[in-house]
Protein backbone atom coordinates (compact mmCIF):
# COMPACT_ATOMS: atom_id res chain seq x y z
CA UNK A 1 0.00 0.00 0.00
CA UNK A 2 0.94 3.64 -0.76
CA UNK A 3 0.68 5.98 1.61
CA UNK A 4 1.65 9.56 1.62
CA UNK A 5 1.13 12.76 3.20
CA UNK A 6 2.01 15.68 1.36
CA UNK A 7 2.61 19.15 3.64
CA UNK A 8 3.90 22.71 3.14
CA UNK A 9 6.75 23.74 5.78
CA UNK A 10 5.81 25.07 9.12
CA UNK A 11 2.29 23.41 8.66
CA UNK A 12 0.96 23.14 12.22
CA UNK A 13 -0.87 20.08 11.05
CA UNK A 14 1.79 17.92 9.64
CA UNK A 15 2.91 15.75 12.43
CA UNK A 16 -0.68 15.67 13.88
CA UNK A 17 -1.72 13.92 10.11
CA UNK A 18 1.02 11.67 10.53
CA UNK A 19 0.46 10.74 13.65
CA UNK A 20 -3.17 10.03 12.63
CA UNK A 21 -2.48 7.94 9.82
CA UNK A 22 0.05 5.99 11.62
CA UNK A 23 -2.81 4.97 13.94
CA UNK A 24 -5.17 4.18 11.47
CA UNK A 25 -2.75 1.62 9.80
CA UNK A 26 -1.83 -0.05 12.92
CA UNK A 27 -5.31 -0.49 14.21
CA UNK A 28 -6.22 -1.97 10.73
CA UNK A 29 -3.26 -4.02 10.92
CA UNK A 30 -1.60 -2.41 7.66
CA UNK A 31 2.36 -2.71 7.77
CA UNK A 32 3.22 0.39 5.08
CA UNK A 33 5.79 3.30 4.61
CA UNK A 34 4.14 6.51 5.25
CA UNK A 35 5.87 8.47 2.68
CA UNK A 36 5.72 12.19 3.76
CA UNK A 37 6.39 14.68 0.73
CA UNK A 38 7.29 18.93 1.27
CA UNK A 39 5.75 20.45 -1.23
CA UNK A 40 7.84 23.61 -1.58
CA UNK A 41 6.42 26.04 -4.57
CA UNK A 42 3.81 26.80 -6.57
CA UNK A 43 4.70 24.58 -9.63
CA UNK A 44 4.90 21.51 -7.60
CA UNK A 45 2.13 22.26 -5.88
CA UNK A 46 0.18 21.89 -9.47
CA UNK A 47 2.37 19.34 -10.60
CA UNK A 48 1.11 17.14 -7.63
CA UNK A 49 -2.42 18.34 -7.89
CA UNK A 50 -1.42 19.41 -4.05
CA UNK A 51 -5.45 20.27 -2.49
CA UNK A 52 -3.27 22.12 0.29
CA UNK A 53 -1.43 21.16 3.57
CA UNK A 54 -1.70 18.36 4.56
CA UNK A 55 -3.05 16.05 2.05
CA UNK A 56 -2.96 12.35 2.60
CA UNK A 57 -2.79 9.94 -0.06
CA UNK A 58 -3.44 6.35 -0.21
CA UNK A 59 -2.46 4.13 -3.29
CA UNK A 60 -2.06 7.91 -4.96
CA UNK A 61 -5.63 8.62 -4.04
CA UNK A 62 -6.70 11.89 -2.01
CA UNK A 63 -8.90 10.24 1.38
CA UNK A 64 -10.74 13.21 0.55
CA UNK A 65 -12.43 10.99 -2.64
CA UNK A 66 -13.92 13.24 -5.12
CA UNK A 67 -14.62 16.49 -2.24
CA UNK A 68 -10.84 16.69 -2.29
CA UNK A 69 -11.13 18.18 -6.51
CA UNK A 70 -9.63 21.45 -6.84
CA UNK A 71 -9.81 23.40 -9.58
CA UNK A 72 -6.79 25.23 -8.37
CA UNK A 73 -3.72 23.96 -6.50
CA UNK A 74 -1.27 26.49 -4.32
CA UNK A 75 0.95 26.72 -1.13
CA UNK A 76 -1.95 26.72 1.62
CA UNK A 77 -3.49 24.87 4.51
CA UNK A 78 -6.44 22.75 3.96
CA UNK A 79 -9.43 22.14 5.65
CA UNK A 80 -11.70 19.49 6.06
CA UNK A 81 -15.53 19.38 6.00
CA UNK A 82 -16.73 17.56 9.21
CA UNK A 83 -13.55 17.24 11.04
CA UNK A 84 -13.59 17.93 14.58
CA UNK A 85 -10.18 18.82 14.30
CA UNK A 86 -9.22 21.63 12.27
CA UNK A 87 -6.16 20.58 9.73
CA UNK A 88 -6.88 16.96 9.46
CA UNK A 89 -9.79 14.79 8.00
CA UNK A 90 -11.93 12.95 10.16
CA UNK A 91 -10.47 9.34 11.62
CA UNK A 92 -13.23 7.48 9.46
CA UNK A 93 -12.46 9.42 6.60
CA UNK A 94 -8.77 7.53 6.67
CA UNK A 95 -9.85 4.53 7.87
CA UNK A 96 -12.35 4.40 4.67
CA UNK A 97 -9.56 5.05 2.68
CA UNK A 98 -7.18 2.54 4.22
CA UNK A 99 -9.55 -0.43 4.19
CA UNK A 100 -10.75 0.24 0.67
CA UNK A 101 -7.23 0.26 -0.70
CA UNK A 102 -6.60 -2.74 1.33
CA UNK A 103 -9.80 -4.63 0.17
CA UNK A 104 -8.84 -3.35 -3.35
CA UNK A 105 -11.84 -1.14 -3.76
CA UNK A 106 -10.15 1.82 -4.71
CA UNK A 107 -11.10 3.05 -8.10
Amino acid sequence: MKVEVLYVAECPSHPAAVKLVRDVLNSEGVAAEIRELLVTDEAMATDLAFSGSPTIRINGRDVAGASSQAKAFALSCRLYPGSAEIGLPPVEMVRRAVVEAREGNAC
